[in-house]
This record gives C-alpha cells, structure tokens and sequence, in this order.
C-alpha cells in the first residue's frame, strides 16, 4: 500500500472531479484518495466507494485539505485540486524522497499544464534555484508552492496548523510554506515528480485577481514585519481609488484584517532575508540560509 493519501478539495465541479479521481485510481501506486467536498450545490460529490468522501457542507476553502490531512493514515499527504493529478510514479519517488531525506517536510512537484504539457511559471522559476542550494534536501530549497502539486510531511503540515481561514484560498501556500521554515522543516523542489494541471476554460480571473491582492496583505499582516506589511496595506490602498480590483481587494481586507492581527507571528530575521532575495529576484549566493531547528510542537 502506498505512503502517500491524496486529498481533494472540490465544490461544484462533478465532472472535473470524476477525470482527476478517474487519474487517480488508476495510478500504479494506488494511493488512498480523499474528496472533501466544500459544499457543493446538491450535495456532496459522488465518488467510487474505494475513495473516502468528507462533505463539509460549506465552503471553508483551503482549509478544507486540512480535514482530508488529518484523517489520512498515511505519513505523507500530497495534494491535488479536481483539476488536476499526479503522474504514474511521482507519488512512489515522492516516498522514497521524504525517506531519503528526514528534515524535508514539503516537497513541490513539477506542474504540466494542459493538453500541451507547458510547464508552469511557477515550476520553471523553482528550477533555477534562486535560494542556492541546501546538502540536507533534495532539490532547490523554496518558500512558495503550487497546493495542486505539493507532498508534504503530514506531521509536519497538521503541526504548523495546515491552511487558514484568514486567507482561504489562492495565495494561501505563502503563509504555510513560512510556517514550515520557521518550525525548522526543509522545503525543495523537484523536477522528476510531476503533476498536471488542467485548468478550466473561462474561470473568473478577475475574482482571482482580487483574491491574490487581498492575500499578498493578510499574508504580510500575518507573518510579515511591521513595514512590510504596512507598505503592502498603503500600495493597495492608493491604487484601490482608479483600480477595480484593488478597490474590490481592499474592502474585502477590512473584513479579514482583524482575524489577521488576532494571528500576527512576524518571521525571524532569516526567513525574511529569504523572502526578500525572492522578491528582488536575486539569487542567494551559496547556500540557502539555515532553517532553525524543528520546535518540539512540530515534530511531534
């Protein structure tokens, strides 16, 4: 039996949903496969009966996959939206990775997109390895992820809490992948275990455009240092007067804001060096910095 359970966060989307657990299943890993259903109109969605169905009854977004993590019995979970799903072999060379490697406690997959197989912005930047390198991991260390491509260690996911409810979803792997650096866990890339995604045709990418600027400035409040988080609060609020979206994003963020302070923990002094090299787009210049040791509450 595999190491690894998959776990899907799905609402609405049957017929997306039945092709990635149709992929899944027929995986020579055979993975056990979780759906939890966000509250989809007319109830939850239906499954084969070898795949566990959690319906939520409403939708909590992300935090949907940490219910599917905590019942997995399995020391591995990776994740994967109902658009998209793990190649044959990538779950199996997943394993054997987090074996090899005892501080690694997420590991981000190569993504595929579409029919054409392009590879994903995000991936192709985690291959240039813009943190250098880390003897400890197997792959270029990172601080972001794509959740539909990501295998995590699952005492090291629950431990750090998994997503949360202030941000949700769509921009939501910035504050865990934060957290599980802080807590002293590695975080690497890695070319060979590979994943597609198949994106729906026509989706609101202004709704997600306003989702991501609200999050950039709950993810600042929340882990960020005070100036950062106060420059993040300033620029959306100058561009909110002439720009939809960031007008949208700003009304949402003075709904979601206080949650945000309630659960501010700035990151250390090293974390945020790391950040800061990712955004000014400059490479590291030898190694990764070191990430601290584990916290007990981590590594439980």
């Amino acid at each position: 039996m595999s190491d690894v359970t998959v776990v899907i966060a799905t609402r609405n989307r049957a017929a997306a949903l039945r092709r990635t657990v149709g992929r899944l299943l027929e995986l020579p890993e055979r993975p056990q496969v979780i759906v939890v259903d966000n509250g989809s109109v007319g109830g939850p969605a239906i499954c084969p009966p070898d795949v566990l169905v959690l319906p939520l009854g409403r939708n909590l977004g992300a935090v949907a996959r940490n219910r599917g993590a905590a019942v997995a019995d399995t020391p591995l979970v990776a994740f994967a939206g109902d658009d998209s799903w793990w190649a044959p072999g990538a779950l199996d060379r997943a394993a054997g990775i987090f074996a090899e490697h005892p501080r690694l406690g997420l590991l981000a997959g190569h993504v595929l997109v579409g029919d054409d197989e392009r590879t994903d912005p995000v991936s192709a930047f985690m291959a240039t390895a813009p943190l250098g390198t880390a003897d400890d991991l197997p792959g270029p260390p990172v601080l972001g992820f794509l959740a539909c491509a990501a295998v995590v260690r699952r005492e090291a996911f629950l431990g750090i809490g998994g997503f949360d409810p202030v941000v949700r979803s769509m921009g939501e792997e910035a504050r865990v992948a934060y957290d599980l650096f802080t807590a002293g866990w590695g975080l690497a890339y890695r070319a060979d275990v590979v994943a597609h995604h198949h994106p729906q045709a026509g989706a609101d990418d202004t709704g997600k455009r306003v989702l991501a600027a609200r999050n950039r400035v709950l993810t600042a409040w929340l882990r960020r240092p005070l100036r950062v988080a106060v420059g993040e609060t300033t620029a959306l609020l100058r561009a909110a007067p002439g720009d939809p979206v960031a007008r949208r994003a700003a009304v949402q963020l003075a709904a979601r804001l206080p949650r945000a302070l309630a659960n501010r923990r700035p990151a250390g002094r090293v974390l945020e060096a790391a950040i800061e090299h990712l955004e000014a787009g400059t490479t590291a210049p030898t190694s990764s910095p070191s990430a601290p040791r584990r916290s007990r509450s981590a590594s439980r």
